[in-house]
């Protein structure tokens, strides 16, 4: 067979696209995951519970899908902890200067036909294709 359909990815992502939009029909907010965790970080009486519950149930999926049988990567790249602390500093530059992550823009964003979010997404894309290429050839 030439091409097998990536069932977990796919449901992964209509998980994404169904949990994005209840959020913002339910509750009006999107799904930016920076917007988020910076709410938690200054939180206000009515808006604290949701964005904890929803952070929480994140970090709950990822450490229960290997029990219900989701493949996990043999093994993952090794690098040094210091491109890890630069990587995750350069993420946070970038989303505080783009206005948004990638779950706000790429996926809510867009989902809403935002030109706004769609640039922010091309960019993302672009920036994330010249990194591994600088990291893999240079």
């Amino acid at each position: 067979m030439m091409f097998e359909i990536p069932w977990t990815a796919l449901a992964g992502g209509m998980l994404l696209g169904l949990s994005a939009s209840l959020l913002l029909v339910v509750n009006g907010r999107i799904a930016g995951i920076s917007g988020i965790l910076a709410g938690l970080l200054k939180p206000t009486n009515n808006e604290f519970s949701w964005r904890l519950l929803f952070v929480s149930g994140m970090l709950v999926a990822g450490l229960i899908s290997p029990w219900l049988g989701f493949i996990l990567p043999e093994s993952l790249p090794v690098t040094s902890t210091l491109w890890v602390v630069v990587a995750g500093l350069l993420v946070g530059m970038g989303t505080k200067l783009g206005n948004g992550c990638t779950s706000g823009h790429g996926i809510c964003g867009m989902g809403r036909l935002s030109k706004r979010s769609i640039v922010a997404t091309c960019i993302f894309m672009a920036t994330a294709v010249a990194t591994v290429f600088i990291r893999l050839h240079v």
